[in-house]
């Protein structure tokens, strides 16, 4: 199963640089070619949503949890933050991404389960100064937590996470191919709930 989802993978990265590398010859981004692109950036947050339910599940082998965290960390734009509310506080805290993991994979319950859903666009890609293309996916986050000492907490999040898409370059048999590649960025916190 996992051979042939690594392959879906790379199969579908492959397709998706080829697709999208004649977008590297334009000026605006076609429908159709924003369409690619926004199925990717879906993909990738649907990625990052599987990958912190592994890292946060308590029955994930600890070297297990850190490869996920490396896999996961290769979908986000260098210095990008994630961000944690509570019900307790009106608070919401900003980690590096890396760190935001290392706190998930440590909280204090024996059983978590994290669940993302409603994933979609709330603003479209726009062009910035520099060539890239930023727009923001919302998602709902429930999280549930519980100990057998009868600890338990609940909430769902609703966040925003930026989106960033841009050219990149790779050389494939001595040929340099441009592509546009889509990065995870900053996720906010905007509403929090029980």
């Amino acid at each position: 199963m996992k051979i042939l989802n690594l392959k879906y993978i790379a199969i579908t990265a492959l397709l998706m640089s080829f697709s999208l590398g004649a977008m590297a010859q334009e000026d605006n981004v076609s429908p159709q070619r924003k369409q690619a692109i926004d199925s990717l950036a879906l993909e990738k947050v649907r990625d990052l949503s599987k990958y912190i339910s592994i890292i946060g599940d308590k029955k994930t082998a600890y070297s297990e949890a850190n490869r996920v965290m490396d896999r996961a960390e290769e979908l986000f734009a260098p210095d990008s933050e994630m961000g944690v509310s509570s019900l307790t506080t009106e608070e919401i805290e900003y980690y590096k991404v890396r760190k935001y993991f290392e706190r998930l994979m440590a909280l204090n319950y024996d059983n978590v389960k994290i669940s993302w859903y409603d994933i979609h666009y709330i603003s479209d890609l726009e062009k910035q100064p520099d060539g890239k293309y930023v727009g923001v996916v919302t998602v709902y986050q429930r999280f549930e937590g519980t100990s057998d000492d009868g600890l338990n907490y609940k909430d769902t999040t609703k966040k925003d996470i930026t989106i960033y898409v841009e050219k990149k370059k790779t050389q494939i048999s001595g040929r340099t191919i441009e592509f546009w590649d889509v990065m995870l960025g900053d996720i906010r916190v905007t509403e929090t709930s029980s």
